[in-house]
């Protein structure tokens, strides 16, 4: 199972890779999206994966479809303003899910190269893995990835089955003459959804999964990036703990110069790897945060217009959303903050005792250092917590604009 809970390691227990990367790829799977398709053995189940997935996004998009010709057509009217915005939020969220997929599609097999080559330097053994402080990095992972692909499936979820289950408690419990069939999304049918029985119910589980897939595709993009923005911070933050450990006066200038020779290669290694995440994520991230403004705005804007039971469906998006931001913003930040602290640990160390060509890759350390690694989207400054607030910033005013707009 996906949240089964294991047994914690014991200290003598060697983790591996796999372990790290294992739940953004085993959640991938479940829409049919498998990474290392291309190594499977197993060709049936290969193209099983691949036709479930694209059968599941043909169904989504058919469903976003619905969503788009419901805002055109109540957009028009002042009126039914609250009920286009409604599904604006919902619009949002399956862009960028479209999106994020797309993404993913083009940069698969790099990004393939890119785990591959992170499991290259991924600690081995035991004592190295203690000195790389893997068990932290991964319990530390692991309770970001879970929150945050709870809080994000529960929107999914309280959005598509919040109108089965309150239906039935009122007809079976309650008393009630009618079966409401309601829908959890705003969708513009292009026949009649709602008097036949059987007809509504294909068509909700069919809305149902379109949510699945949306939130799956949504969530396990930023899984994977959280993934390879840990392992990074990981190798800098060795890096750093290192060299400012390292005592030059303790050995030959030879062993010295041979030792930062060999920091200078692994650096540089790291340096790549982050250069190459920055490549697959920083226009997927550019598009993500300019819809999230947007999915934050209009979700803001139900929460103050709308009933109480929209406003607790609408707060859970909207949190959703902003965790989904700061996730991102977080790891972008730990990113910058790991690489430019190789800096500071190559001046803090005791270099005083060590030769003139010791001190000068010193010298070339510490400059490389102030231009740290980070993922640059396009237009965006690098990310970080200061992008956290643009982001809050650029959806303030468009909610202001929206509310000015339908309040007069």
């Amino acid at each position: 199972m996906l949240f089964r809970k294991r047994k914690p390691k014991s200290d003598d227990e060697v983790i591996t890779f796999d372990e790290l990367t294992r739940f953004p790829i085993t959640f991938y799977k479940t829409i049919g999206e498998d990474l290392y398709s291309d190594r499977d053995p197993n060709v049936i189940r290969r193209y099983l994966l691949r036709f479930y997935l694209v059968l599941g996004f043909l169904n989504f998009n058919a469903y976003v479809v619905g969503e788009i010709a419901y805002f055109i057509v109540h957009i028009m009217s002042t009126t039914t303003l609250l009920e286009a915005t409604a599904v604006a939020p919902c619009i949002g969220f399956s862009f960028m899910a479209d999106f994020k997929q797309f993404g993913l599609t083009v940069n698969r097999k790099r990004l393939v190269r890119l785990l591959d080559d992170l499991k290259e330097i991924f600690p081995l053994d035991v004592e190295a893995q203690r000195k790389y402080n893997v068990s932290f990095y991964r319990t530390h992972m692991n309770r970001v990835m879970t929150l945050f692909t709870i809080l994000c499936m529960t929107y999914t979820s309280s959005f598509s089955f919040y109108p089965a289950i309150k239906s039935t408690i009122k007809y079976y419990l309650m008393g009630s003459e009618i079966f409401e069939r309601n829908y959890g999304f705003h969708i513009l049918f292009p026949y009649d959804a709602e008097t036949d029985l059987t007809v509504y119910w294909f068509s909700y589980w069919g809305l149902a999964h379109c949510a699945y897939v949306a939130g799956v595709s949504y969530v396990c993009v930023d899984l994977v990036l959280i993934a390879t923005i840990t392992q990074l911070t990981m190798h800098f933050n060795f890096i750093a703990n290192d060299l400012e450990a390292y005592e030059g006066g303790d050995h030959t200038d030879e062993e010295n110069i041979k030792y930062l020779q060999n920091l200078v290669v692994y650096h540089a290694r790291a340096l790549d790897l982050s250069e190459e995440v920055n490549n697959i994520f920083s226009f997927l991230i550019l598009w993500n945060f300019i819809a999230a403004s947007l999915v934050i705005c209009f979700a803001g804007f139900q929460i103050t217009a709308s009933n109480v039971e929209d406003i607790v469906l609408y707060f859970i998006f909207f949190s959703a959303s902003l965790v989904q931001v700061f996730v991102v913003c977080y790891y972008g930040d730990e990113m910058i903050s790991s690489s430019s602290r190789i800096g500071h640990s190559a001046f803090n160390q005791n270099w005083l005792p060590c030769s003139t060509k010791y001190k000068r890759i010193l010298q070339f350390i510490i400059a490389r250092s102030q231009k740290p690694a980070s993922i640059r989207p396009p237009t965006f400054p690098p990310i970080s917590f200061n992008t956290f607030m643009k982001v809050i910033s650029m959806s303030y005013q468009f909610f202001a604009l929206l509310r000015t707009t339908y309040y007069g």
